[in-house]
């Protein structure tokens, strides 16, 4: 896997708040510029400063996890499942797959991949023996945590530099950005039974 790349900035800031409406049309040899545009239309150009800079922090975010899967010589769907490991102790495999949202076949194979790589183990449940839990590998968790102790630590020093009522509205905002992801999310639907099924995740790196 190779290093990060360089953010792309949000589709939304290729037509700034300020943009000249008489100024010539912008060109799109970019077709995801296109197809943003025709379908967001004036809001595209309306959106406020904060909006744009929460789409650059979702690109950032995926970057930073694309470096994470890279430490770890991991794929972005392990490192997903390490995640729910981290989060939430030792799952079954039908558990994972459940929060994977895959199959139990393609999690089977997450998890020997994850194995091999000394990030989590098959283990005996310990109150049924004829059940198997995936448990994350101590050493995994602490390197993983240790990557992500600067951006935790340095995104929650930012708020020092704000006062009460200031920290008041971020926090606000974030929870109102959170009600509408939670919204969109309940309001999408499943895709069709016979939808084709998602490409398989690239091996892990030698």
């Amino acid at each position: 896997m190779t290093a990060s790349r360089a953010p792309r900035p949000p589709v939304s800031a290729a037509v700034p708040d300020h943009a000249d409406p008489s100024a010539a049309a912008p060109d799109h040899a970019d077709p995801s510029a296109a197809v943003a545009e025709s379908l967001l239309g004036d809001r595209q150009s309306q959106m406020s400063q904060a909006s744009l800079s929460f789409r650059e922090l979702l690109t950032l975010t995926a970057d930073f996890e694309r470096v994470l899967a890279a430490h770890l010589s991991i794929n972005a769907t392990d490192l997903e499942a390490m995640e729910h490991l981290i989060e939430a102790g030792p799952l079954s495999p039908t558990e994972l797959a459940h929060r994977l949202g895959i199959t139990t076949a393609a999690t089977t194979l997450v998890i020997d991949r994850l194995e091999k790589a000394g990030h989590a183990a098959r283990a005996a449940h310990p109150s049924d023996r004829r059940k198997v839990r995936v448990v994350p590998a101590e050493a995994s968790v602490a390197r993983t945590f240790t990557a992500l102790r600067p951006l935790i630590f340095g995104v929650d020093a930012v708020l020092d530099d704000f006062a009460p009522p200031e920290r008041n509205a971020i926090e606000l905002y974030l929870a109102r950005v959170a009600e509408v992801y939670r919204a969109v999310i309940a309001a999408t639907p499943p895709p069709p039974a016979d939808a084709p099924a998602p490409p398989a995740a690239p091996p892990s790196p030698a």
